[in-house]
This record gives C-alpha cells, sequence and structure tokens, in this order.
C-alpha cells in the first residue's frame, strides 16, 4: 500500500472527536484588540488585493488593457490564466507549508510587473512579447496570493459570519477596480487616441508597489483569534510529500467540490465577453472608462446583498439560505444573458474592427441602457464569486481544506479563463464566445445543485476538518460556537 493510501486510510478510522469542546482563548484588549479583530485583519487582507488585483481588474475592464489593439492583453491573459491554472492545483500546498502571509506577499509581485509591462508598450510598441511574459509570471503569483487570500479570509470568521466577511473582503477589493476606473476616466476624459495614457499606467505601478508591502503590516495568522474565542487552528505538515497527499486526501474524503469544478471553470470565463467583447469593442476609451467604474462599484453592492442579506441571515437555516443563494444567482444569468443577447445580434468582430467604426460615447442617446447591462453584470459577477467562496466556507472550518479548496478553484477558474482568451486573441466571433459563456455559466449552476441540496449542512462538524487529521498534522478541534451565532 502507497504512503498516500495509508495517510487517506488513517482518515477513516480517526477517532470522532465532535463531543470536545473547543478550548476558548482570551482575545487580545486595547488597541491590539482591534488590531488583531478578524473583521480588521480581513479589511488588511482586502486593501492588499484593493491595491493589487484591484488595479488589475480596473487595467482589465478597460478592454485590451487599456490599448487599441487587444491582441497583445488577450495572448497574455491566456498565459496568465495557463499557469494560473497549474500552479494554482498546487498552490494550497504551499500555502500550508510556508504560511498564509509569505504566500500572499510572495503573490504580490506580480501584479506591478504586469502593469510595468503596459507601460513599455505603451512607450515602445514593439514590446508585446514582455505583455505576454510579464502574463506568465503573473499567472504564478496570482496562484499564491489568491489561495493565501481564500485561506485566511474563510477561516477567520465564526459559522455565521462568512458570508459576512466574505463581502467586507469583496467590497474592499472591488474599491480597487472602482477607484483604478476613475483614475482612468479621469485622465483620459478628453483623450481620441482610444487608449490611455502614460500617467494612468504609472498610476496603477505605484498603487501595485504599495501593495507588495502591506502583508508585513498584516498579523501572523497564528496569533488569530475568532470573536467566539476560538483559535484559528494552523496546518504544521512535516514534509511537502504530505501535503502533497492532501489533495488527494481532500477529493477522497469530500468529492462533493468535484460538482463545483464547473460552477469553479465558469468564475472567470464570462471576463473576456464583457472586457473586451462588449466594452472594448463598442464603445471609446472615455465611455470604456466609465462603464468600468460603474462595474467594479456594482460589484460592491451585490456582494453585500447577497452575502449579508441573504446567505447571512440569522432567521433562516443555512441549508435553506443555500437554497436561495442557488436561485438568486441563477435567476440573475438569465437576467443579464438574455439582455446582453439583444445587443449582441447587433454588431460583429468585423464590423467592430473596421478603421473608423462608430463607438458609443459617453453623451449618446443609446449609451444609459447599454451601462446598465455593465452594472447588472457586475452584480452577477460578485453575487457568483461571494456565493462559491461561502459554499466552500460551508464545507469546512480547516483553514488547510479550504486552502486545497480554493487552490482547485482558482485552477478551474484559471483553466476555463486561458482558453477563453486564447480564443478571443485568435478572433473567434463575438457571438460564440457569447453563447459559450452563458452555457457554461448555466451549466455550472445545474452541476453545483445537487452538492447545495445534499452536501450543505446547518453546522461544520469536525469529521468535514479531514486535513487536520492527517498523521503529522496537529489535530483541529471543533469550533464552539454561542448560541446566539448559530446558523
Amino acid at each position: 500500500m502507497s504512503d498516500a493510501q495509508v495517510e487517506i486510510e488513517k482518515l477513516g478510522s480517526s477517532e470522532d472527536s465532535g463531543s470536545q469542546r473547543a478550548e476558548i482563548f482570551e482575545r487580545p484588549t486595547g488597541w491590539r484588540g482591534y488590531y488583531h479583530h478578524p473583521v480588521t485583519q480581513v479589511s488588511m487582507l482586502g486593501l492588499v488585493c484593493f491595491m493589487c488585483p484591484g488595479m488589475f481588474n480596473a487595467l482589465s475592464g478597460l478592454g485590451g488593457g487599456g490599448q487599441v489593439n487587444t491582441t497583445d492583453q488577450a495572448n497574455a491573459n491566456a498565459t496568465l490564466y495557463a499557469t494560473f491554472a497549474f500552479f494554482g492545483f498546487f498552490s494550497g500546498s504551499v500555502n500550508n507549508v510556508l504560511g498564509a502571509r509569505r504566500t500572499l506577499m510572495m503573490g504580490t509581485w506580480g501584479y506591478s510587473l504586469y502593469i510595468a509591462a503596459f507601460l513599455a508598450v505603451n512607450i515602445h510598441s514593439g514590446a508585446g512579447a514582455f505583455v505576454v511574459a510579464s502574463g506568465a509570471v503573473l499567472g504564478i503569483c496570482a496562484a499564491f496570493l489568491w489561495t493565501a487570500q481564500g485561506s485566511m479570509m474563510m477561516s477567520y470568521p465564526t459559522e455565521a459570519q462568512k458570508g459576512m466577511f466574505i463581502s467586507i473582503f469583496w467590497a474592499i477589493f472591488n474599491l480597487g477596480g472602482v477607484v483604478g476606473s476613475a483614475v482612468a476616466f479621469g485622465n483620459n476624459f478628453k483623450s481620441t487616441a482610444n487608449s490611455v495614457g502614460n500617467g494612468t499606467y504609472v498610476g496603477f505601478l505605484i498603487l501595485t508597489l504599495i501593495g507588495v508591502f502591506l502583508p508585513l503590516l498584516m498579523v501572523d495568522p497564528d496569533k488569530m483569534i475568532r470573536t467566539d474565542g476560538t483559535r484559528v487552528n494552523l496546518v504544521r505538515h512535516p514534509s511537502w510529500k504530505t501535503e502533497f497527499f492532501s489533495l488527494f486526501v481532500a477529493l477522497k474524503t469530500d468529492p462533493w467540490i468535484i460538482l463545483l469544478f464547473p460552477m469553479f471553470l465558469a468564475s472567470n470565463y464570462f471576463y473576456t465577453w464583457q472586457f473586451n467583447d462588449y466594452n472594448g469593442a463598442i464603445f471609446n476609451i472615455r465611455a470604456r472608462g466609465l462603464n468600468n467604474f460603474m462595474y467594479w462599484t456594482s460589484q460592491i453592492f451585490g456582494s453585500i446583498f447577497i452575502g449579508y442579506f441573504v446567505l447571512d441571515q440569522k432567521r433562516v437555516r443555512r441549508r435553506v439560505r443555500a437554497l436561495y443563494g442557488w436561485i438568486l444567482v441563477f435567476f440573475m444569468i438569465f437576467v443579464v444573458h438574455v439582455w446582453a443577447y439583444f445587443y449582441q445580434k447587433t454588431y460583429t468582430r468585423a464590423e467592430e474592427g473596421a478603421t473608423g467604426a462608430y463607438k458609443i460615447d459617453i453623451f449618446d442617446k443609446n449609451y444609459p441602457a447599454h451601462v446598465w447591462l455593465m452594472i447588472f453584470y457586475g452584480f452577477l459577477d460578485s453575487m457568483w464569486q461571494t456565493y462559491a467562496y461561502w459554499l466552500m466556507g460551508a464545507m469546512s472550518n480547516d483553514p488547510a481544506k479550504l486552502a486545497v479548496f480554493t487552490g482547485f478553484y482558482k485552477s478551474l477558474q484559471s483553466t476555463g479563463a486561458a482558453g477563453v482568451w486564447a480564443a478571443d486573441g485568435a478572433k473567434v466571433p463575438y457571438m460564440n464566445i457569447f453563447l459559450s459563456t452563458w452555457c457554461l455559466t448555466v451549466a455550472g449552476m445545474i452541476f453545483a445543485a445537487p452538492m447545495v441540496y445534499l452536501r450543505v449542512t446547518d453546522h461544520t462538524e469536525i469529521e468535514d476538518e479531514t486535513l487536520m487529521q492527517m498523521a503529522g498534522v496537529e489535530p483541529i478541534e471543533p469550533s464552539l460556537v454561542a448560541p446566539a451565532e448559530k446558523a
């Protein structure tokens, strides 16, 4: 029998410790109480992502990275998501060995390089290969950043707070896209070049460099105590070998996660049509900047709505909340895609790529209806991502297991994105990309439905913390949830 099989078999024979009660720790007082508070730390985590992925989103949302020719950015994103997909599968293991804070900081560097590459293209038009290469590096870095982020964001709250914490993070993170979009809109308001200027890229670059050093100011996760007094249990794996075994352990002991894989695959797929094939295709640079601003602003409200008012509704059982969330997201998919279909029928890639093609401006009569579609797409995106994270958080409270789940999420998310960005770079018709986006999002929710109905429970049990029970790993203790905080 292989070592991996031995590890897995040990899980099945572990004693049921569900009757144990977790040790309650005294939370810090004074200024340390505020600084070490889980809300403060998740807010700081959101600020890191505000500075780095937030600026990336602001740039991507302009369509073509703010360039007239979108090919370089499409190819860079295809490369980015390909490396992201590969390293994302193992990033949970890296996170569990190096620690979340180190992994988070390691992941920030790629965003500065990526934005610097676009600045280089603006100065030297022949530097497109640099953009593609920077995309490959960013894919590796992003895998580490998002895995560390997911592990911390989903393990710091109690069970009854997970929707709220995801909403707090998502709101702050998307403020990066809002601020970045506002800067781009202001800097290019009078531009007739249909691309952004050097000042926009320089501003984004400075913000991402600030984000590189922010993880140094965050509290080490092993010092974190939840609001109910339970400690955030950390993983102490003795070797990389054991860590890689955890990937198979997570799948064997919780195979329901596989039903979320189509949902994970679709979770970044829709960006290509939204940003390049809608916003980047039919609007001028001024309108693209304002659309981008409205899109990321709507994400803040969408995440707060579904996270706090639906998924964390204390008067309703968690299983029922999970069903409500599924119905809401499924309904939004059809609202935005039926609406978008009637716009997509009116233009093609060949027409919009022609010299002198008409581009919608913010002062045109048909602009308001078109920008509202971007707003609703922002709602859908934030609801989709918040719901996906909440479902994973409902499956476990174990940071090790959540890091592995996040790695799966980001790996599959990037696989889908790599494919569609490559298709966009190959000039696949807009309608083909749009219809594939619609079908994949519907399929993702249909596959997730059995998992939502059969796997999500009203409370997370100790049996769900499998990775903490592996040989050589510190055992996890069941969370002690105060009666007032029970779901």
